[in-house]
């Protein structure tokens, strides 16, 4: 588990510093230099403060790096704590952050989730299990957004493609103890947004 969250933090840093290479590249639009603070709406929902950050570095591309994380325990060994990062990068077919868009995205994330009921009967081993693992994936998205007011847009984006999931299962419980380790492929969806921005 330590060498897990070493490596973790290694590939956070690299994210970072590629990032802020990115802010750091000249900035080429037709109207202006442009950045985007966003956050998505719906992660608000399941208590997951989160942001993003989306720069213009191209014409009609634009790189994004959103994350969200989410540390909180709840009552009765319930508990939904997980990380999440996105980057993408995007090709807006109109011009820069209006209209649609198609891109290229990565999602690296780790969860500890279980003691959960969750709707429609979706994942049950949660009710009565806790889940801990990572899943490191990448895929393909598409994207639209709308001018809502004055540098504020509404963009509503969904991706899919391929992940790998390794995760350990534990009895219930944030002292459970492990009762199984699971390697698994997964195709499906990869990313959902829908995200307040602001332009500056």
């Amino acid at each position: 588990m330590i060498l897990r969250h070493i490596s973790y933090m290694r590939f956070l840093k690299r994210t970072f510093f590629v990032f802020i290479f990115c802010l750091l590249l000249p900035v080429h639009t037709q109207a202006q230099k442009t950045i985007a603070v966003k956050t998505n709406i719906p992660h608000w929902a399941t208590v997951t403060p989160n942001l993003g950050i989306e720069v213009a570095f191209r014409h009609k591309m634009t790189f994004e790096l959103s994350g969200g994380y989410n540390p909180f325990e709840f009552k009765d060994d319930k508990q939904w704590k997980h990380w999440i990062i996105w980057p993408e990068a995007r090709y807006w077919l109109r011009e820069t952050f209006y209209g649609h868009s198609i891109g290229l995205h990565g999602v690296f994330a780790g969860f500890d989730v279980g003691g959960l009921d969750l709707p429609f009967n979706l994942w049950p081993e949660f009710k009565n299990k806790r889940v801990e693992g990572n899943i490191n994936g990448i895929g393909l998205s598409y994207g639209y957004a709308w001018i809502i007011g004055n540098s504020l847009l509404l963009e509503v984006s969904a991706g899919g493609g391929y992940g790998r999931l390794n995760y350990d299962t534990f009895t219930k419980g944030s002292k459970g103890y492990k009762t199984n380790e699971e390697r698994k492929h997964y195709i499906g969806p990869t990313k959902a947004a829908i995200s307040l921005v602001y332009l500056f």
